[in-house]
């Protein structure tokens, strides 16, 4: 970006964004290099002259800078404790037997699943594990909406009817 149309941004937006950071982070320094950061990624770009609309560009890059920023930092957080201390902390996973019976469920799921028409496991694997909507699920296998309810009402009862506790 010629220097000209740098400075002209900076003198535009450089306040403005420096207080968004500052009320993102509430870290008035290191809002202040985060700001200097997005305007040098912005003066690195050697396409920056087909940027449309730059105050946008401008945010969403110092956006992404500080949530960088805020990943780097948790990632690099560490407590340190005591030996002894070590029981007391709480442990971040479900205990060993939930564990266990969890995954042995989704084995036993996955194998229900598995036994499911090919076009009906792949109607409730779009919908249910994909997360598409029947229109979505429609559109994609060239069916109608009707028949991906069908299709799921099918599934549905059958994994029901399979996972019932013996």
């Amino acid at each position: 970006m010629a220097s000209k149309a740098l400075k002209r941004l900076y003198l535009a937006h450089g306040r403005a964004l420096q207080d968004y950071l500052t009320n993102k982070l509430r870290d008035p320094a290191l809002a202040a290099d985060l700001t200097h950061d997005a305007f040098l990624r912005i003066a690195e770009r050697s396409n920056a002259a087909a940027i449309s609309n730059d105050r946008s560009y401008l945010f969403r890059t110092a956006h992404n800078l500080a949530v960088d920023h805020i990943r780097l930092t948790e990632r690099r957080r560490t407590d340190l404790a005591d030996d002894e201390r070590l029981p007391e902390i709480a442990q971040d996973g479900p205990p060993l037997d939930e564990a266990v019976a969890a995954r042995q469920m989704l084995a036993r799921l996955h194998s229900v699943v598995a036994d499911l028409p090919d076009r009906t496991r792949r109607i409730f694997v779009l919908a249910k594990i994909g997360g598409l909507t029947y229109a979505e699920v429609a559109d994609q296998l060239g069916i109608s909406e009707s028949s991906v309810q069908k299709h799921l009402r099918m599934a549905l009862a059958h994994v029901m009817q399979r996972m019932k506790p013996q």
